[in-house]
């Protein structure tokens, strides 16, 4: 199959962003302070994380992208800005003096991952309450909407803002975060990957018992669809029309940071520009065996994506 002209997809994307930043080095030699490597670093390099990751995922594919998230008054925060206008995006960074912009700092030494330091704090009421009036500004504009939930505290008032997309007749997607998904009902698809629908349902002992807690779930949130990501198990879609499963694709796996970042972006894509559920979780599943092959959060392009599905 070719990939269909997607420039028409207007997105809007909401949620916790942050800057992944990567320290690249050699390591020739153990510490004599501590048993640790000594990473002499070469070069550094800045990628957009989180929200800020689906978005360029979206863009790559050549939709329409509107994002909508908070950032500090900082450096990380300026990069962020910078980064999202040389990809075309659309974004409103709503600066909260409280905080600082999460950044994910990885220390890579001989292509693997040695360390990796977390920069975060809790956005505060005020700056998010200015952001549900943003989003009710821009949703008239967009045909789906990601909500792309980190944890960070972005999304406190998700609820509202998936009842307001869904009174417009948006479609709604998420990307959930920790064990409180109530907060996401009425959706029309979720997303969790199978750790995290683990920590909600609890564990499995086949397919028949992942259907049936998956189906419960579905129906107790209101939910169009339930999208598990299952890493090297592929991926499975639970809808009223019963179950689809896509097999992983095989190829060298690389790095999983940033998969379901490409998978909830490229599912949005295909559903906003009108695909089936069959199709677009192929479409997804395709750019998830491409995202997979490269380091650190990254996304796939139309060519290649093009070229995998043929």
């Amino acid at each position: 199959m070719h990939l269909v002209d997607l420039s028409a997809v207007r997105l809007l994307i909401v949620g916790d962003v942050m800057l992944d930043r990567y320290w690249f080095g050699e390591v020739s030699r153990i510490s004599p302070e501590a048993p640790v490597p000594i990473v002499k670093v070469e070069r550094s390099e800045v990628r957009p994380g989180g929200a800020a990751n689906v978005a360029r995922n979206a863009a790559a594919l050549g939709a329409q992208v509107s994002l909508l998230a908070l950032v500090g008054n900082d450096e990380p925060g300026e990069s962020l800005t910078r980064l999202m206008k040389e990809g075309g995006i659309d974004a409103s960074l709503h600066i909260d003096e409280a905080v600082t912009t999460t950044v994910k700092l990885r220390v890579i030494g001989r292509q693997q991952q040695l360390l990796r330091i977390d920069f975060e704090t809790m956005p505060s009421h005020e700056i998010l309450l200015a952001k549900l009036s943003d989003f009710e500004q821009r949703l008239p504009e967009c045909d789906a909407v990601i909500f792309s939930d980190y944890g960070k505290g972005g999304l406190t008032h998700i609820g509202e803002m998936i009842g307001l997309a869904r009174a417009a007749g948006k479609i709604v997607l998420v990307d959930p975060k920790g064990d409180e998904y109530a907060k996401y009902a009425g959706a029309t698809i979720i997303t969790p990957n199978r750790g995290e629908l683990r920590e909600v349902v609890g564990r499995w002992k086949d397919e028949a018992e992942l259907e049936r807690k998956a189906t419960a779930l579905r129906t107790e949130l209101d939910l169009e669809a339930l999208l598990v990501t299952r890493s090297d198990e592929g991926m499975t879609l639970f809808h009223a029309g019963g179950t689809l499963h896509e097999k992983a694709v095989a190829r060298e796996v690389f790095d999983v940071s940033g998969a379901g970042d490409t998978v909830i972006a490229t599912l949005a894509v295909m559903l906003a520009h009108g695909a089936d559920w069959a199709a677009a979780i192929h479409v997804a599943n395709v750019a998830a065996g491409i995202v997979v092959g490269k380091l650190g959060t990254a996304v796939v392009t139309r060519d290649e994506l093009d070229a995998a599905l043929n």
